[in-house]
């Protein structure tokens, strides 16, 4: 009999060890970050690669012929290499690197959408990020597409039903959907929702920015067509992200910028444009970032997805235990398959009061609508207070949540 080996825990103190910033107090007390969702805190090894290609081998890249512009012209390539191998793409040519997950969408919204025609559809979720939902919003007003909007359920988990309804007529041309929501932890049934769409002849494309943090992906296996994610979230800098394409689409697909680097030929008469991935990478690259994203791979793979699933379980059912056991807190969405993310109300308190309440305890959470507005909606609330985990979260940071947020409720009650 095979048994299936279990994975090692994770040595939290080790890892946190790894991140400067976390050795800090605020306040006059230990820093306890819950904030991951929105931005990642960056290891040392990334830090240290952006700055020692900055003191050391700092250029622009591609067409540089000197030994400094090759040297970080291969650094930034790597990133894409990179990319390609943690994402398991066919082709390196596969992924385009832009600034961030909201370039990304906007990219296939202006790309990818000027191939469909008035009368087609692109469906997305009631649980969508507002970049997931304003470039679509955008192609609806100015090319006739028309967006519809597939309901969750109670429990915060995508209707399967009405999703196999919305695609019945055959108009829908792409379904633009989160992998994980940024709100209620959800993770969406990705291989479902892309043999159910393909049935039906739409194409599909990932809002990943959370999922990629807390799972591997790979999108030969999951057979989306597009998958869009970014550095910051993935222990990585701001200013650099991805997009995933199968490279027949990315083919098909006209720019996204004009400019330098995008270009096979240009003359005052016509321009013709290079080949995939570069077509969609006008103007100088975000260098520095790229090598930095680089590294954040490389660290978050010697790592090691498993453990990071393993260790981030044990945070989740932690943080629900806890915090449900507080009265008057109400977590929002009960789905069966979520990662680090825990959105709560608490009774008689706005969201900011209690996010600035638990930041004078020295614990940062982020409070708002999350850029999710219908969402909120859907749940009747204008805001939630929310706590998201990172590989550095430990038990004992739950602990100081629960606890500062009992005082929170003492203080309100």
């Amino acid at each position: 009999m095979n048994v299936i080996a279990k994975p090692a825990a994770l040595d939290v103190a080790a890892i946190r060890a790894q991140f400067p910033i976390l050795s800090q107090t605020v306040r006059g007390k230990p820093l306890v970050f819950l904030d991951s969702a929105a931005s990642a805190q960056k290891p040392r090894a990334v830090i240290d690669a952006m700055r020692i290609a900055m003191e050391t081998q700092y250029a622009n890249v591609h067409r540089g012929l000197h030994w400094m512009s090759e040297r970080t012209t291969e650094a930034y390539e790597a990133a894409r290499d990179a990319v390609a191998a943690l994402m398991n793409a066919g082709d390196r040519s596969e992924i385009v690197l832009t600034r961030n997950v909201t370039e990304s969408l906007n990219l296939m919204a202006h790309s990818y959408g000027s191939l469909l025609k008035p009368g087609q559809a692109v469906l997305i979720s009631g649980m969508e990020h507002h970049s997931n939902i304003v470039p679509w919003q955008m192609l609806r007003d100015r090319a006739g597409i028309e967006l519809r909007v597939c309901p969750i359920t109670d429990a915060g988990e995508l209707d399967m039903d009405a999703f196999e309804t919305l695609l019945a007529d055959g108009k829908v041309g792409l379904v633009s959907i989160t992998h994980m929501s940024n709100v209620l932890g959800t993770v969406t049934p990705a291989e479902r929702i892309v043999q159910v769409a393909h049935a039906h002849g739409a194409k599909v494309l990932f809002d990943g920015a959370q999922a990629v943090v807390h799972r591997a992906i790979d999108v030969q296996a999951l057979d989306c067509d597009f998958y869009a994610w970014t550095g910051h979230k993935l222990y990585g800098p701001t200013g650099i992200g991805v997009l995933y394409g199968k490279r027949d689409l990315l083919e098909r697909m006209p720019p996204f910028l004009g400019g330098g680097d995008m270009i096979s030929s240009v003359s005052y008469e016509r321009s013709t444009w290079a080949a995939v991935p570069h077509k969609f990478e006008a103007g100088t690259p975000p260098i520095l970032e790229g090598i930095g994203l680089k590294a954040a791979i490389d660290w978050v793979q010697a790592i090691g997805y498993d453990a990071i699933a393993a260790h981030e379980r044990s945070l989740v059912d932690h943080a629900l235990a806890r915090l449900s056991a507080i009265e008057g807190v109400h977590i929002v969405g009960r789905a069966q398959d979520r990662g680090g993310v825990v959105s709560f109300s608490l009774d008689r308190a706005h969201a900011h009061d209690v996010a600035t309440l638990l930041d004078r305890q020295g614990i940062a959470v982020r409070a708002g609508h999350h850029c999710a507005e219908p969402l909120m909606g859907r749940f009747n609330l204008d805001s939630t207070a929310r706590a998201s985990f990172g590989v550095y979260t430990t038990l004992g940071e739950i602990d100081a949540l629960a606890d500062g947020l009992d005082r929170v409720r003492t203080f309100f009650k």
